[in-house]
């Protein structure tokens, strides 16, 4: 039976839940998600949590904040002047958009709060300032 170590391309299902039990993500009738062990395609406290699975395991695995998408970050929210909207693009709150940075780099935001003059915009992760806990079953390990 194989053990998930670091450099392994690991195969999962996963259920993703808050502290109050709502389910925010899960693999449940799709396939499986794989990712490579120490590669930062996920938050670190998932990786954390499938290394020393074997094949076949499963677990409960409690991620504090700092290991999953971080604190929610004030300084991550930004009022716009509605006029540097396109004036076919009505903002509603909920709505996500992307902002480009002046690096080129796109940003996903939501739409917090609408005025008359601004739009305020929130690019913290949706899950930012949330422990996760995860239910995984490990499927599969590959070197």
């Amino acid at each position: 039976m194989a053990q998930a170590k670091h450099g392994n391309t690991v195969t999962v299902h996963y259920t993703g839940k808050l502290a109050d039990g709502t389910v925010f993500d899960s693999s449940e009738g799709n396939d499986p998600l794989q990712f490579t062990i120490g590669a930062g395609e996920i938050i670190p406290g998932f990786e954390e949590a499938v290394l020393g699975m074997n094949t076949g395991d499963s677990k409960t695995a409690e991620i504090p904040v700092e290991q999953a998408y971080g604190s929610h970050r004030p300084d991550m929210i930004v009022e716009v002047d509605r006029n540097q909207f396109p004036e076919d693009l009505q903002p509603e709150i909920g709505q996500q958009l992307q902002i480009q940075q002046p690096t080129g780099e796109m940003i996903p935001v939501v739409v917090t709060d609408v005025s008359d003059a601004t739009v305020t915009l929130d690019a913290n992760h949706p899950l930012a300032g949330e422990d996760l806990i995860f239910d995984i079953q490990l499927v599969d390990v590959t070197d």
